[in-house]
């Protein structure tokens, strides 16, 4: 009786760690904590791994592995650290979260898009970019503005 009641709080306890690995926060915070301990390309095999079509697409996962190992302290400095920008929820199965990514030389954004088709969140997109101080600038534009 007493190993039932183990073998079910076990099974429980199991269910409950995977499921908390079943919101995109979590599937973000798992990929910063693989990025900054075991590097790029390992952060981004453990977040495509959940999503059995990305292997139809290897060549582009594979350059994008081998952009981001370029993201060293020879190319863009010191890592910093990061800072959420952005999250938007399209519907009850899509999401779009976007972090600010602080390096010596410059800020990046990394962007998730997190798709649930049933019951379980996978990366749908993936990206990174420079280009916070284009988009900044275009929207301090006065015609973004209403003047008097």
């Amino acid at each position: 009786m007493k190993s039932n009641i183990l073998i079910c709080l076990l099974c429980f306890s199991i269910t409950g760690l995977v499921s908390a690995q079943d919101k995109p926060q979590d599937l973000v915070d798992n990929f910063f904590k693989n990025f900054e301990t075991k590097g790029a390309t390992f952060a981004l095999d453990e977040l495509y791994r959940g999503n059995t079509w990305i292997s139809r697409n290897n060549d582009a996962v594979e350059k994008l592995k081998t952009q981001m190992e370029g993201l060293n302290e020879n190319f863009v400095g010191k890592y910093y650290g990061k800072e959420v920008i952005l999250e938007k929820k399209l519907s009850d199965s899509f999401v779009l979260i976007s972090y600010l990514v602080k390096y010596d030389r410059q800020p990046l954004r990394f962007t998730f898009q997190f798709y649930r088709p049933d019951d379980t969140w996978r990366i749908q997109s993936f990206s990174y970019d420079g280009d916070l101080d284009d988009e900044i600038e275009e929207a301090a534009k006065l015609y973004r503005y209403r003047l008097n």
